[in-house]
């Protein structure tokens, strides 16, 4: 008999939005906090499909078991749903950017309550409410008051036909991975957030969280701290000097030109007169290019030698400077020394142009640079020492001298804050005419964005806000202003939304500073690894500056950290449009019903693991539900008395599934449920207790069926905040056990034994099988090998 999965889950999800079940009281500080938060989605016009709710469904499952187990939890949700694709997709089609969020939001809140997750929904915001992005603004205020906010004239990928800046990985080969638009490599004046002043602080920390190593890996990396010195060279015949930043100033006496970016603001000052059109070309030429594929490690090196000499410090040799792609301003100080002896991209560049390529370090440096350690050569006072003691002696020496000091550098770059675009948060400053800005005070917030048709981006790279003029045009104490007129980036709203759920109807403050200290850090952030490094270092800066100024009162904002994999189409392939295997999770609730493809997710393999789709996977997991129902909806099952038949297979699973579950092993606590299932159905009767404890342990996995059969069982209401089973340590060990015997390492046979019996009782059970007599009947025994409560190994020949 299967049961009725449109009218159990319908009704069960009426119940629960009816009674708000799942509504948390977060002044509740008797009860043991638990924050377990999903990455909040993005409310796209394609709607939920199957790999999206993974993740969620993984935190309901711990989330459920959580209230049972006693705990005060929160678990809400939200809309991240500022940004381009909204406001591309409102250009191509017509609509407007906010009409298209609303239906969306609309669209993706039905899909997710359909799966029966247990949200608070009365804390459910979007990132584009003005009560929500008046904090938003709020945040960058302060940010703005820290001297953490600044406008700077930096270059960017711009885009004339998309009207807007690119990040790195937007652009391809000059164009805009979008449309194959030319972009250009221009200054342009921007807001920017100075996340390096908390560099230190960012990488640090992160030995404190329980995190992905690899996550952890990739964030220190992207900060890349480096130990190093600067060294000052003059320029030949100029009043003018440059610093460079290098790891190894050991090799300095092996420097033999340095590199200057194309954009340096030196290059046009110090160019020679022969050069000049020929450096020009190659300026202009390099604009086009992102700073990815400039620095692309596999690409030919290119540059131009603009005529101009450089003195190194240390043994006072002109050297020439040339300009090369893979130098980049906007890194370190924008000019390298090239030592080609020891550095395999400056090897291979002097190779090209025919530079000297002087070693200082013994090695061999005939086909390739010579990267390791080695005692010192053709460097004077450094002769005969190895690097650590080199490095300390030139540093010494550079400092001494007034040409160089120890630097510690960061390849972390503040953040580029500002866009050209209409759908995002007002940036909450006012220009005067006298060229003065200042911040709007929270009496002023929110700014509204303007309610406006004319959301075009324009090709000057000039804001669609700057159209709107009556909203554009204020005056502040008999002074004339401006608005900013640029937005935020789609990262603004997702920097502290973790924050805001535990308050969000605040309208004095981001939130109660108790309840802040109470539920922060969040217990559990799941999520995929593809914001590894961007928005969970960017919310990390923005909690540091929030305990700065004494908003909160941890370091951390996400204590652990978990990654959920990706689920593939049947072949293998990532889910996409383009290739047709987009599975809608809509049809698969129509058919077969929300716990079973709620259960499906989590039994098809380890959560961080990215597996292939299989629709007879769900139809499996569907029959063994159906089995469940059958067997727990005939009261004749039922025995109010124990007779201790399922006693350890029982205590086994209420074990494995609650340790499984805390260790997010969601697919062996299913296989463990299995096995209690096949069990029930060996057995007249089911002790009724282990029945009730089992529906419990169900309902994570499928809440309406769980709720269902709770209801049938019990006559209560809901199983929601029903106390979570325990076991019986001593009922873990069975009375008997079965044990394999093996004759030369091949399974010959089979004894049930008592456990931990007795080896040399063993040992004459298993020599009387009957199969074992007939492999060692023309042999000799030669020895009897006892695993304890395992298997017997005979040998003979």
């Amino acid at each position: 008999m299967a049961f009725n999965h449109r009218k159990i889950e319908q009704k069960w999800q009426d119940y629960w939005l009816e009674n708000k079940t799942f509504k948390t009281d977060t002044s509740d500080f008797a009860k043991e906090k638990y924050y377990i938060l999903d990455m909040f989605p993005y409310p796209s016009g394609e709607g939920l499909h199957v790999g999206h709710p993974l993740g969620y469904t993984a935190t309901d499952v711990l989330a459920r078991m959580k209230r049972m187990q006693n705990k005060n939890v929160l678990h809400p949700i939200g809309w991240d749903a500022f940004g381009l694709p909204a406001e591309q997709y409102a250009l191509d089609t017509g609509n407007h950017p906010a009409t298209f969020t609303v239906e969306n939001i609309d669209h993706f809140r039905g899909q997710i309550q359909s799966l029966g997750f247990s949200y608070d929904w009365d804390r459910e915001f979007s990132t584009t409410d003005p009560d929500y992005y008046k904090w938003t603004q709020w945040i960058f205020t302060k940010l703005y008051d820290q001297g953490l906010a600044y406008v700077d004239k930096m270059p960017v990928n711009w885009c004339p036909e998309l009207g807007t800046v690119l990040a790195n990985e937007e652009v391809i080969d000059g164009k805009s991975e979008r449309g194959g638009h030319p972009v250009y490599r221009v200054l342009m004046r921007q807001w920017v957030l100075k996340i390096t002043k908390y560099a230190e602080r960012l990488l640090a920390d992160l030995d404190s969280l329980d995190w992905p190593e690899s996550t952890k890996e990739m964030q220190r990396n992207w900060i890349g701290k480096s130990v190093g010195a600067e060294v000052v060279f003059k320029v030949a015949d100029h009043n003018k000097e440059f610093t460079v930043f290098t790891t190894r100033a050991d090799t300095l006496f092996g420097s033999t030109y340095c590199v200057l970016a194309p954009e340096h603001p030196f290059v046009e000052e110090i160019v020679s007169k022969d050069k000049k059109a020929e450096v020009l070309a190659y300026v202009n030429k390099v604009s086009t290019k992102s700073d990815l594929e400039r620095t692309e490690l596999n690409k030919d090196k290119t540059g131009v030698f603009i005529g101009a000499y450089a003195i190194n410090p240390v043994n006072n040799k002109k050297v020439p400077i040339y300009i090369a792609d893979y130098v980049l301003s906007t890194y370190g100080t924008g000019a390298i020394m090239a030592v080609p002896a020891h550095d395999q991209r400056d090897y291979e560049f002097a190779k090209k142009y025919d530079l000297d390529i002087i070693p200082v370090l013994e090695g061999d440096i005939s086909s390739e640079a010579f990267l390791n350690d080695g005692k010192h050569i053709n460097s004077d006072f450094l002769d005969g020492l190895n690097q650590e003691d080199a490095t300390k002696k030139m540093i010494d020496w550079l400092e001494k001298n007034k040409v160089g000091q120890a630097k510690t550098t960061y390849k972390l770059r503040d953040w580029l804050f500002s866009r050209q675009r209409y759908w995002g948060e007002p940036i909450p400053v006012v220009h005067f005419e006298d060229g003065t800005m200042r911040t709007l005070t929270l009496e002023d917030l929110p700014l509204e964005l303007p309610a406006t048709d004319d959301y075009h981006p324009s090709a000057e790279g000039h804001s669609p806000l700057g159209n709107a003029k009556e909203w554009l045009e204020l005056e502040i104490d008999g002074k004339k202003a401006l608005r900013e007129t640029n937005t935020m980036p789609q990262w603004a709203g997702s920097c502290w939304y973790y924050l805001r759920f535990i308050d969000p109807h605040n309208d004095q403050a981001i939130g109660d500073k108790d309840l802040l200290s109470h539920w922060l850090p969040v217990d559990l952030y799941v999520g995929g690894a593809e914001h590894s490094v961007l928005h969970l270092l960017y919310a990390r800066f923005w909690h540091k500056v929030l305990y700065d100024i004494k908003e909160v009162d941890t370091l951390e904002p996400f204590q652990k950290l978990f990654h959920q994999g990706m689920i593939l189409g049947e072949n293998g392939e990532k889910m996409s449009k383009s290739r047709g295997n987009v599975v809608n999770p809509d049809g698969i609730i129509k058919e077969f019903g929300a716990d079973s493809l709620r259960v499906y997710l989590m039994f098809m393999g380890p959560l961080e693991s990215s597996l292939p789709w299989s629709d007879s996977g769900v139809e499996g997991s569907r029959r063994w539900l159906d089995r469940v129902y059958r067997l727990f909806t005939n009261k004749d099952n039922f025995s109010e008395d124990n007779d201790n038949k399922l006693d350890y297979v029982y205590h086994q699973t209420v074990k494995k599934v609650s340790e499984d579950l805390e260790n997010m092993r969601f697919n062996t606590a299913l296989a463990q449920m299995m096995v209690f299932i096949n069990d029930c159905y060996k057995v007249d009767k089911i002790y009724k207790e282990y029945a009730i404890n089992f529906v419990k342990m169900l309902s994570t996995f499928a809440p309406h069926l769980g709720e269902e059969l709770y209801n049938i069982l019990t006559n209560k209401d809901s199983v929601a905040y029903e106390q979570w089973p325990s076991f019986d340590e001593s009922l873990l060990v069975k009375d008997e056990i079965e044990m394999a015997i093996q004759v030369n390492g091949k399974l010959r046979g089979k004894i049930l034994v008592k456990t931990n019996e007795d080896d040399k009782v063993i040992e004459e059970l298993a020599l009387q099988v009957e199969n074992v007599i007939k492999h060692i009947d023309d042999k000799t025994v030669r020895k009897v090998i006892v695993v304890k409560n395992r298997l017997v190994n005979i040998v003979a020949n």
